[in-house]
């Protein structure tokens, strides 16, 4: 079979390949899923049943690709708020999920030989795409004995007249660390001084420990060349549903939803109005959620570092603890393959998420306190036989 030689660069995400296995070794061996990155709360049940009543309304239909023009009100209005600025529904697009976003994003920017600067470890989709198109992967380390902080002046170092986009993610996938107001500020001056375009992931955006969330784009001048990707899957438990949003000036939504209508013609309608219930509903089912997430934080986030070889920062946000296990003598990958294969425990090395996370594994808490427990106990019954 001859392929397009561009999909050499396609890379994957490592998580759904641990699944399948983890899935497969359930037949004969008791798995604890700390692999994949998906609340393990229900959908709440307002959400659920708007979407049943969408369908029942008939809206099983096209619709416009950017969106429902009542959603992209709403999703203007509630992002806008969360973030302390004013959002248009022409910002405004919607997408089956957010990685669209991010493709779209790469798809209408990059050209052959652009480069891109995104954040390592971060999620291995980032680079997977900018080599998908041509472009150049920068990568620009997240470094432990920083809370895994973006350094906005080694940030500022790497940007040159090829770079044309510049990645970021706070709260941040596999880490939890979250870039400070002081950073962002800095990023957006590199982005306004050398005219860069910045793509900043916040689908974690509600799921903070403490503090308020803060966005690039409260620095006014990066806002022209700024596009935000958020969604519902992480918030809302709602990732099977797949439907996210993009936020970005009026003329790049228009080019985001033409490649729209090339690739997917529009996100599906009954969930898009599910999705009104979600941000205009009761909050109680979400700050249970969050205030769950901080619990098994602290639990897991104690137990690691209480076993033999890990030390592990305390995540300011997303659902993944993510500890430095070189203290074992174990290779990442090697300890990763053998709490899965030997103890039942479903994690990822750090290598999944490029190679600045040698050395590291990750663990997702979106499981049960009881589950968390027990993955604690296989991997400490593991480290006794190294």
């Amino acid at each position: 079979m001859r392929l397009a030689d561009r999909m050499n660069n396609l890379g994957t995400e490592t998580a759904f390949d641990c699944l399948c296995r983890a899935k497969a070794l359930e037949c004969t061996m008791d798995v604890v899923h700390l692999e994949i990155g998906e609340p393990d709360f229900d959908t709440p049940k307002h959400i659920r049943e708007a979407a049943k009543r969408a369908i029942d309304e008939g809206y099983t239909h096209y619709g416009p690709s950017a969106g429902l023009p009542e959603l992209r009100a709403a999703i203007a209005e509630y992002a806008g708020k969360l973030r302390g600025v004013h959002f248009t529904p022409e910002q405004v697009v919607v997408t089956p999920g957010g990685k669209p976003v991010m493709a779209f994003a790469i798809m209408a920017l990059v050209e052959e030989g652009d480069e891109v600067i995104y954040p390592n470890p971060g999620f291995p989709i980032y680079e997977s795409m900018i080599e998908y198109m041509g472009g150049t992967a920068v990568p620009i380390r997240l470094r432990e004995d920083k809370d895994f902080r973006l350094d906005a002046e080694e940030l500022a170092s790497l940007v040159n007249p090829r770079t044309k986009l510049i990645v970021i993610n706070s709260p941040c996938n596999p880490t939890g660390g979250v870039l400070t107001k002081d950073d962002l500020k800095l990023i957006a001056e590199t982005a306004v001084k050398h005219n860069v375009w910045v793509l900043s992931d916040e689908i974690y955006s509600e799921i903070l420990y403490d503090g308020v969330f803060e966005s690039i784009v409260q620095n006014a001048d990066v806002r022209e060349r700024l596009i935000i990707l958020d969604g519902f899957s992480k918030t809302y438990a709602m990732t099977g549903w797949r439907i996210g949003y993009g936020i970005m000036p009026p003329k790049m939504a228009d080019m985001l939803a033409r490649i729209q209508t090339n690739t997917n013609s529009c996100t599906a309608t009954f969930t898009q109005r599910a999705c009104l219930d979600a941000l205009r509903g009761p909050r109680e089912e979400v700050n249970r959620m969050l205030a769950e997430f901080k619990r098994r934080r602290d639990l897991i986030v104690e137990g690691l570092n209480n076993l033999r070889g890990f030390r592990c920062k305390l995540p300011a946000g997303a659902f993944y603890a993510f500890p430095n296990v070189e203290g074992t003598g174990l290779d990442c990958k090697v300890l990763a393959h053998r709490l899965l294969e030997e103890q039942g425990v479903a994690c990822l090395a750090g290598t999944c998420f490029g190679k600045y996370g040698n050395g590291f594994l990750r663990f997702s808490y979106a499981n049960s306190i009881e589950n968390i427990g027990k993955a604690l106990e296989k991997t400490e019954q593991l480290l006794k036989q190294i």
